[in-house]
């Protein structure tokens, strides 16, 4: 019995890894594969409000396109993107 226990509990456990690992990997896009329908994500934190990114300023990160209005948030967000990206990939 005990056996069995330990089995479930850790098949359990090793779902549970993998539903996390498939949730955290997952970023909403649009049609064209940018996050948040193309505005700069860091914008939100510096400049208080949404704003439109650009194309040129883009980067790639979770099978998603980041666009943003200058190198400087560019480079804040390839430093650390979790800081900046979306909670629950965006949706």
């Amino acid at each position: 019995m005990r056996v069995n226990a330990r089995i479930i509990i850790l098949v359990l456990g090793l779902f549970m890894v993998y539903l996390g690992t498939a949730i955290a990997g997952q970023i909403n896009t649009n049609y064209d594969g940018a996050a948040i329908k193309g505005y700069d994500t860091v914008a939100y934190f510096t400049m208080d409000e949404p704003t439109l990114g650009k194309k040129e300023l883009q980067y790639e990160w979770i099978n998603a396109k980041w666009y943003f209005v200058n190198a400087d948030h560019l480079e804040l967000f390839k430093n650390n993107p979790e800081k900046y990206a979306p909670q629950y990939g965006g949706y």
